[in-house]
């Protein structure tokens, strides 16, 4: 049984954590820096930006991991270290520094930055910032970490939960950061989780690979794809179970815990997108086939006028299926059906793919509500999806438009 938990990235046995303001951002109020860290070497996984663009940071983890192991993760918010002709060597030099007060090799340090793309990164309040950081290390700040990592996010994204794998208690938590350049293929947005399960590296990447496919790969809130976008699971294998080196029982109780935070950490970064007011939930069934139930769920989450239609509350139905329609998805259009849904009810906007009555009123208490389900069935099979973003409102450009300045 999977059980919701406290304690963040920080509910698993060995792991601490911390979050300074070290400088980096202007705002004295805001953390800047964050540092997660495990008493003993853990298995460590991680998936990667699509972006051809790419951060500093991802090449220097890429590297640091091959070997499938770390001991922490270091995030800084406010600058991307993007596009910076010393951006490799400012990374290097940030994990070196953070090895020697840890006592450990930097190549077992995951970095990752978060914030502005094209501006070269100071090390100095980094630097400065460090011994801190290490010194207040503690088992009970993930929420400090948490924080240390948001950039445009108005509110922390994090989760724990426990689970049984061959009768040992396990648990896997983890931290978030999202809010906008949000449109994956592959990992999305910076997203740090840890468990105390014992898992080879191997099979750790398999779990953390096939997960994203249906979790972070299903959420937009912008269509446009991160350049330091990362996902890392660091296992310490503390909890005390035998090691999970092949599918089995075993794993699949790992994959459905990790699933399980993974889908509440895609859910509060789309409600959480800039200037949103609605996180919006796009299930699609009765698909011929997994590809094609995806597709359908994604075309309708992504776009722009279905997403304006929920910002006004208005159960603009011909939009879901104008999205679908051009989703390049194999439908039948003749069959598919419609409804909206939230905490305040559900109303059916539209059968066999044609109008049909419903109450105006009815359906504008639907769409009211912060959480908004839109259900939609193809009649064509027994393909299943679940994609995840949210409206569209006149904030997000007011954010986007003095973001740098």
């Amino acid at each position: 049984m999977i059980k919701v938990i406290d304690g963040g990235v920080c509910a698993a046995k060995g792991f601490k954590a911390n979050g300074i303001h070290a400088g980096i951002r202007k705002n004295r109020t805001k953390k800047d820096l964050s540092l997660i860290y495990t008493e003993v070497p853990a298995a460590a996984a991680s998936v990667y930006t699509t972006n051809k663009v790419k951060g500093a940071p991802l090449d220097v983890t890429k590297a640091h991991i091959a070997d499938g192991y770390a001991k922490a993760i270091i995030c800084n918010s406010g600058n991307a270290n993007t596009c910076n002709a010393d951006g490799v060597e400012v990374a290097e030099k940030t994990c070196a520094l953070l090895a020697k007060e840890l006592g450990i090799s930097p190549s077992d340090v995951v970095i990752a930055s978060t914030g502005v793309i094209g501006q070269p990164l100071d090390i100095t309040p980094i630097a400065n910032g460090i011994p801190a950081l290490v010194a207040g290390l503690a088992d009970d700040k993930s929420d400090d970490a948490a924080e240390g990592i948001m950039t445009t996010d108005t509110r922390k994204k994090e989760i724990a939960v426990s689970f049984t794998v061959g009768g040992v208690e396990c648990k896997i938590g983890g931290i978030a950061k999202g809010s906008g350049m949000i449109h994956p293929n592959m990992a999305t947005m910076l997203v740090f989780i840890t468990t105390d399960c014992k898992i080879s590296p191997k099979m750790l990447q398999k779990a953390l690979s096939s997960d994203i496919e249906n979790t972070f790969n299903m959420v937009s809130v912008d269509g446009d794809t991160s350049t330091n976008d990362m996902v890392t699971v660091l296992a310490n294998g503390m909890a005390g179970n035998d090691e999970i080196t092949c599918e089995g029982e075993a794993f699949e109780a790992f994959m459905q815990a990790l699933n399980s935070v993974t889908v509440y950490l895609c859910k509060k970064i789309a409600g959480d997108g800039e200037g949103a007011t609605k996180m919006l939930e796009c299930k699609v069934s009765g698909a011929k086939d997994l590809a094609t139930a995806k597709t359908v769920a994604k075309s309708v989450i992504c776009s722009s006028l279905v997403k304006a239609a929920m910002f006004g509350s208005d159960a603009n139905w011909g939009r879901v299926l104008c999205a679908i329609g051009y989703s390049g998805a194999d439908v039948d259009v003749t069959k598919i059906d419609v409804a909206f849904r939230s905490k305040a009810g559900s109303v059916q906007v539209c059968a066999y793919g044609a109008g049909i009555d419903f109450s105006e009123e009815t359906a504008k208490q639907v769409l009211i509500e912060d959480e908004i389900c839109i259900d939609v069935v193809l009649r064509d099979g027994d393909g299943e999806s679940v994609a995840w973003g949210c409206d569209l409102t006149y904030d997000y450009v007011k954010i986007n438009g003095d973001y740098r300045t």
